[in-house]
């Protein structure tokens, strides 16, 4: 069985490490970034992610919405998870096909998400 591939983007470094330790350990293949130009830098190469889960607010001037519009474009296959503290009414219209996960969260959510596929 293939492991899934994930591309996690988080600007806090420590939730960014102990939730790309914790999905490893999970048996999932982890890739990381800080920001937005990191994230759309990771899907413009290799691998192909199975799944993209990115936090809304980010630093340096792309959003997670930014880092889901390029996930839409250069790897349609990956489903896409946006985070945020701020309610989902809050923010600006998600793209399609986006699912929300409200921060904070538990792992076990997030492992609902991975495994509904992102919606």
């Amino acid at each position: 069985m293939t492991r899934a591939r994930i591309l996690f983007v988080e600007d806090e470094a420590d939730l960014r490490n102990l939730i790309a330790e914790v999905l490893t350990d999970l048996g999932f293949e982890v890739t990381t970034a800080a920001d937005g130009h990191e994230a759309i830098a990771q899907l413009e190469g290799e691998p192909r992610f199975d799944h993209v889960i990115s936090d809304v607010s980010m630093p340096n001037g792309l959003s997670g919405i930014d880092v889901a519009a390029a996930a839409a474009r250069l790897q349609a296959q990956a489903k896409v998870t946006l985070a945020s503290g701020y309610q989902r009414a809050q923010l600006p219209n998600l793209p399609p096909d986006v699912s929300f996960l409200p921060k904070p969260y538990h792992v076990r959510q997030l492992l609902q998400v991975l495994d509904a596929g992102g919606a």
